[in-house]
């Protein structure tokens, strides 16, 4: 189902779709999605009855990260395969395991946007769950600029206490046309960062890319 983007979504983003429902593979703590019943991993093929229309910007696998290591190579392709169909759309393809985007970047439509989390350098394990760590996605991301026409961002949300300088560079590496600033909304006793250190952190990334910040930010500054 085609959903109008509403709540704590990127302003944007004007629609969701989710053809891959269940209990995302990364499990991480602060995940929205686990306040709701979510079951076994499953392909929703009713999903792919879908008119996406056109002149949309779809945010394509919000509730469940679409290129976890555990989702079937074949249930990637039909989801790309039913948003090349759609053209005339941009969509966001947002994943902690970018390096899975690599393999199927000859699939993704043209224009779109890819993007990660990085929610400091540190390593929390409780709070991340089993996603990839940071390094790794940062890594992948490098590997993703500049390929055919994507555009690149960095998510740093619920952002997590961090080292200014390792985190700077950690961004700094995914070459993004912006970054996404969040504080975490379902107040989960996150290790979170101080106001200086956050605006500190603002000032650093400005000095290379777009800086936006997400409305629930202002909670910490």
């Amino acid at each position: 189902m085609l959903r109008e983007s509403k709540g704590n979504m990127y302003e944007f983003v004007s629609h969701t779709w989710n053809a891959i429902h269940g209990k995302c593979p990364h499990d991480c703590e602060y995940c929205y999605v686990k306040a709701f019943p979510r079951g076994e991993l499953r392909l929703n093929r009713k999903d792919f009855k879908t008119d996406l229309g056109e002149n949309n910007f779809i945010f394509v696998g919000s509730s469940c990260d679409v290129f976890a290591d555990a989702i079937p190579e074949n249930w990637i392709l039909e989801v790309l395969g039913h948003c090349v169909k759609y053209s005339k759309n941009k969509y966001l393809f947002q994943s902690k395991n970018p390096k899975r985007i690599y393999q199927f970047k000859d699939y993704i439509p043209e224009g779109s946007i890819i993007g990660t989390t990085i929610e400091t350098n540190r390593s929390y394990p409780n709070v991340m769950g089993n996603a990839p760590g940071v390094y790794e996605r940062a890594y992948s991301m490098l590997g993703l600029a500049g390929v055919r026409d994507f555009k690149t961002m960095v998510t740093i949300e619920p952002i997590l206490d961090f080292d200014l300088i390792e985190l700077v560079a950690l961004i700094k590496q995914c070459k993004p046309s912006w970054v996404n600033i969040g504080a975490d909304s379902k107040y989960h006793k996150l290790p979170e960062p101080d106001k200086a250190k956050i605006l500190d952190l603002i000032l650093a990334l400005e000095e290379f890319t777009e800086v936006k910040k997400k409305p629930n930010l202002s909670r910490l500054t």
